[in-house]
């Protein structure tokens, strides 16, 4: 008894598997073919479909640049008046120091004036 390789049936000669691998190439053929249509018919709206894709993709591209903008605006505008207000503060703690210097100078000035008149009545 023969034993058969492959999925050829029982008894299939080599003419047979030929033509059952031609018509079997034939049928992928046809197949692609239809599919290549059918491709083709459907390709303008495929191409619009992916126009509106990409339109809507540079549409969310610039909305997250413009969002990006107006963050780093605010940023900038905080550190300014955050400089502003420590530049503020800096110079009313140099003002009250200045102030307070001279408030002791006046005192040293008064004791100096009130020692100087006691020397000058002992003598």
């Amino acid at each position: 008894m023969a034993r058969s390789r492959g999925s050829a049936p029982h008894g299939a000669n080599f003419n047979d598997r030929l033509e059952t691998q031609a018509k079997a190439k034939q049928a992928l053929l046809e197949k692609a073919r239809k599919k290549a249509e059918e491709l083709k018919k459907s390709e303008p709206e495929r191409l619009a479909k992916q126009k509106e894709i990409a339109d809507a993709r540079a549409k969310r591209a610039a909305e997250r640049e413009a969002k990006k903008k107006e963050e780093a605006e605010r940023i900038a505008a905080e550190k300014a008046e955050a400089e502003r207000l420590a530049a503020e503060q800096k110079e009313a703690e140099l003002k009250a120091h200045m102030e307070e210097e001279a408030r002791k100078k006046a005192e040293r000035d008064e004791r100096y004036a009130k020692r100087k008149a006691r020397k000058g009545k002992k003598r």
